[in-house]
């Protein structure tokens, strides 16, 4: 049963929504958790009477089996690097309920409801990047947020790093206790990576929505021949996110008064000359953006659908169902779908973050562009230096996204005496692809800062269509027309934030 969408788990991690556990949901963990209960009894069951991974050809004795669930959480509990964001760490809880909701895992329903009232109640466990191979899922992260559950650890509590214990107390919640395998079901899964790639796709679709108009600003500048984005030509092709990107193109450029008409310009049998002054065709980065942004579009609708079915996934092991009145023993904690996902988002978001500085080359190369001085400089040439010195920053950042585009889910090392013989390196993948996600902002503030500065330059702010215009706006606010040199370095931070927090929903 699918009871999350991503548009839910959005408003939950961004929007500040309450989550609520669906009742009917929160009777089927119940009942598992009943038939398990009893089912268990006088069998060999992987993870409740039995040690973990290659050491579960040991029995556990029933003096010792709820030492066994804490002793997962405790010696997993390793991981290593700078903790998670909060909002990865929100989503990555949002997953985690998602999973146990299936009732596929036979925990206790406490356990469910204590999840969602870390959520509510804004707490955050420390969760190090560093631990996971995504192949029994995130077993490190996930240990580290069922420390947290059991009132160990450290949590990240209204901008303050305190202990769990301390933290439950004043919110009137209650360690998790064990029951059956609720240390097991707590780390065994893909929900850190799916909470880091839900945050990863959220803010890639605005990038999307971002360059999307960025498209439509750059060829407003330009002064362009408006069919580039024309119905009939994109129809041709059948590609569904070239004909989307192109359409929303058009929706948005409907009331610019700074595009050209090929049927004015061109087709009136009025030009004699050999060579014309305008370019007949416009650059590539300016005329194919339905082109190359059609298929980033289409990939992140790809990842979309990925990820909400794993929010609505049982994805630990083993597999309780009472429906079949049987416990299956399996992979479903196995990283892979996420992984080659967040490989392809991450691929995707450095074309766009390329074509984003092909554009920004555009505006600060005079030679190209022909109607703008060199690094829309509106001081005196030679004494003063524009935005020359924001190239290198988007170069150089472009380049390290071009080097972080290499696949991350071909990488895969055995480990846990090879009983983990081939691993996805989900949580790995989306935490390369969180990192291109945030060096696209990076290029995209600067572009937009730069398209500012063009219209001002030209003169045009009051011809652009209604969204540039708001978009003009809004980064004049932030940043004034650069007339003379000065460090502007806080308010490139300050549009990144910006961007982040308007997405045009263009959808």
């Amino acid at each position: 049963m699918k009871y999350f969408s991503t548009e839910y788990v959005r408003r939950v991690v961004f929007g500040g929504e309450k989550l609520i556990l669906p009742e009917k949901a929160m009777q089927e963990v119940e009942r598992c958790y009943r038939f398990l209960k009893e089912f268990h009894k006088d069998k060999v069951i992987y993870g409740i009477n039995t040690g973990f991974g290659p050491m579960a050809q040991w029995r556990v004795e029933d003096d010792y089996l709820k030492d066994l669930q804490y002793n997962i959480i405790r010696s997993h509990s390793t991981g290593a690097g700078k903790p998670l964001g909060d909002a990865s760490v929100r989503a990555a809880m949002v997953a985690r309920i998602g999973t146990f909701l299936q009732a596929r895992s036979g925990v206790h329903p406490d356990v469910v409801r204590l999840l969602a009232g870390f959520l509510n109640n804004g707490i955050y466990p420390f969760i190090p990047r560093h631990g996971s191979v995504g192949a029994s899922g995130d077993l490190v992260q996930l240990a580290h947020i069922a420390l947290a559950l059991i009132g160990e650890g450290e949590v990240h509590y209204k901008g303050e790093w305190r202990p769990t214990g301390e933290v439950l107390a004043q919110c009137g919640l209650k360690p998790m206790e064990i029951h059956i395998r609720e240390g097991l079901s707590a780390v065994n899964g893909t929900s850190v990576m799916t909470g880091i790639s839900l945050v990863n796709q959220f803010q890639a679709d605005i990038l999307l929505d971002w360059a999307t108009l960025a498209a439509v600003w750059m060829n407003e500048i330009a002064g362009s021949y408006d069919d580039f984005m024309a119905e009939a030509l994109n129809e041709c092709r059948r590609q569904r996110g070239q004909q989307e990107i192109a359409a929303r193109l058009r929706k948005l450029a409907s009331d610019s008064k700074c595009l050209s008409k090929r049927e004015i310009e061109l087709y009136n049998g009025g030009h004699k000359e050999e060579v014309f002054e305008k370019k007949v065709q416009a650059y590539y980065s300016l005329r194919c953006t339905p082109q190359i942004l059609g298929p980033i579009y289409d990939t992140f609708q790809s990842a979309s659908e990925v990820l909400e079915n794993e929010i609505n996934s049982a994805c630990d092991n083993p597999i309780v169902d009472p429906d079949t009145k049987y416990v299956y023993h399996g992979g479903n904690f196995h990283g892979d779908y996420i992984s080659l996902e967040e490989d392809k988002v991450k691929i995707a978001l450095v074309r766009l973050t390329m074509l984003t500085e092909r554009q920004l080359n555009y505006l600060f190369h005079d030679r190209i562009n022909g109607i703008l001085p060199p690094f829309l400089n509106m001081g005196k040439l030679g004494l003063n230096y524009g935005m020359q010195a924001c190239q290198f920053t988007a170069t150089s950042t472009t380049a390290e996204c071009q080097t972080l585009a290499m696949p991350n889910y071909v990488h895969s090392i055995p480990n846990n005496n090879d009983n983990q013989d081939i691993v996805s390196m989900g949580t790995n993948s989306a935490l390369l692809c969180r990192q291109v996600v945030e060096n696209s902002f990076q290029v995209m503030a600067i572009h937009c800062i730069a398209l500012a500065q063009a219209t001002d330059i030209l003169g045009i702010k009051d011809k652009l269509c209604s969204a540039s215009r708001r978009a003009y706006d809004a980064v004049r606010e932030i940043q004034p027309v650069i007339l003379e040199d000065t460090p502007f370095y806080k308010e490139i931070a300050s549009v990144i934030t910006w961007l982040k927090r308007n997405p045009l929903d263009l959808a």
